[in-house]
């Protein structure tokens, strides 16, 4: 079997929650549970920290390993989806898994994979902490993939805990009401292991109160202790009476919103012993794409016209890229958008903004919505545009629809950043 062949099999025997959707959502832990317990528990054999929230969690997982890195720790990382290379989702300093082990791997655990009809997602989890526990990381820093309390990454017992932000997205599979988001997210918060919550919101603070009552877990809010100001490209951060400036090289207004949590959960991590320095913070914030190679958060991809990508796709997401493209400047806006077909997407349209000219696509997965309802849909938004269902197309003819002076954006969906050529 070579790496394609292995890749092949997973994709075509498991069923995939980014491609199909919710019947690739298996609410329950047991198979993951099987599969760890056929490979020895991994995911016991390595110290973590686990990330959960409805946006953000990717950034603070990449800026958290970074921070590690930069002071020394071999660093895991897991992440989901990944944008071009499945090997994207599993990383150690940065570098992605080796090809050699994801084969070795499927053809190791085939039998069990036959045997127990795991998702995806649930074989790529315990992949990922076979061989973590394997390269004898240090530490690993975990994303969770969907809500929390039933995600499959829930089975590790974490150094800290730590949750960014609630809002609206899998309203089928989490819950239609804030409240109920929040208490799957706070799944993840385990016996006497300290959380960490980036942001506070008065509609779930105290779901995660209780909670942490309950697991006898010391609970902080990170932006009680940690004040974050944005002062042009720098943010000021004041905490305990004293201020110190960072520069992110992750762009967009949102970090700041991710900066609190991910210093407030390294201050938990010093406590328990981790050596890390002022200096590797502020160093590691300047590098998190070289250290980590994120991709797709506010992402510059080319000037005259202004080109950038952003994977943010619900409605909190989209909220923080329209306010950011507020404050662009730019002649004419450009926006290449696509979406998925099993959310309801009025309250995303409603906030894009209406001057803009839209390029409506859709990306080559089975969840993908329909470019031509999609454009119904934005219509009825008093959204202006026209259908080019290519993504690259669609990008290709913005660019030539545009001046020097322009802005093109594209996002609406990951897929649909993760399909532009040359990113």
């Amino acid at each position: 079997m070579t790496y394609s062949q292995a890749l092949e099999y997973l994709y075509q025997a498991l069923p995939i929650f980014q491609r199909v959707g919710a019947s690739a959502y298996k609410a329950d832990l047991s198979n993951t549970i099987l599969l760890c317990q056929a490979l020895g528990n991994p995911q016991h054999k390595f110290k973590s920290i686990h990330v959960a929230g409805t946006n953000g969690k990717g950034s603070s997982s990449h800026m958290l390993a970074a921070i590690l890195q930069m002071a020394g720790y071999k660093t895991g990382l897991y992440t989901s989806p990944h944008l071009k290379e499945f090997t994207e989702r599993i990383k150690i300093n940065g570098t992605e898994i080796d090809k050699a082990f994801i084969t070795d791997f499927v053809i190791r655990i085939e039998p069990k994979i036959e045997e127990i009809k795991p998702s995806f997602f649930e074989i790529t989890v315990a992949m990922a902490f076979e061989y973590f526990a394997q390269q004898q990381v240090d530490v690993a820093v975990i994303e969770v993939g969907l809500g929390g309390r039933l995600d499959s990454t829930n089975v590790i017992t974490p150094m800290v805990s730590l949750i960014t932000n609630i809002s609206w997205d899998h309203q089928d599979l989490l819950g239609d009401t804030l409240p109920k988001i929040a208490f799957e997210k706070a799944g993840i918060i385990k016996e006497h292991i300290p959380v960490v919550i980036s942001e506070r919101n008065a509609l779930v603070d105290d779901v995660f109160c209780e909670k942490s009552l309950a697991t006898k877990s010391s609970i902080h809010f990170a932006t009680d202790d940690w004040k974050v100001s944005q002062v042009k490209d720098c943010y000021s951060v004041m905490h305990k009476g004293k201020t110190e400036d960072y520069v992110l090289d992750l762009k967009g207004d949102y970090q700041r919103n991710n900066l609190a949590g991910v210093l407030a959960t390294v201050e938990v991590l010093q406590r328990k012993g981790f050596h890390i320095e002022a200096g590797h913070v502020r160093q590691a914030l300047k590098s998190v794409i070289n250290l980590t190679g994120l991709k797709g958060r506010w992402q510059l991809l080319g000037t005259k016209p202004t080109i950038i990508c952003d994977t943010g796709h619900n409605e909190g997401g989209v909220r923080e890229v329209v306010t950011q493209l507020g404050k662009q400047d730019y002649a004419k806006l450009f926006i290449v958008w696509g979406s998925v077909k099993d959310k309801d997407i009025s309250a995303i349209l409603s906030l894009l903004p209406k001057e803009a000219y839209y390029f409506f696509c859709e990306a080559k997965i089975p969840r993908a919505m329909n470019a031509g309802e999609l454009f119904r849909q934005a219509a009825a938004h008093q959204l202006k545009g026209e259908v080019i269902s290519d993504v690259n197309e669609a990008i290709q003819l913005a660019k030539r629809m545009s001046s020097e002076n322009d802005l093109i954006f594209i996002g609406g969906s990951t897929f649909v950043v993760a399909e532009i050529e040359g990113l």
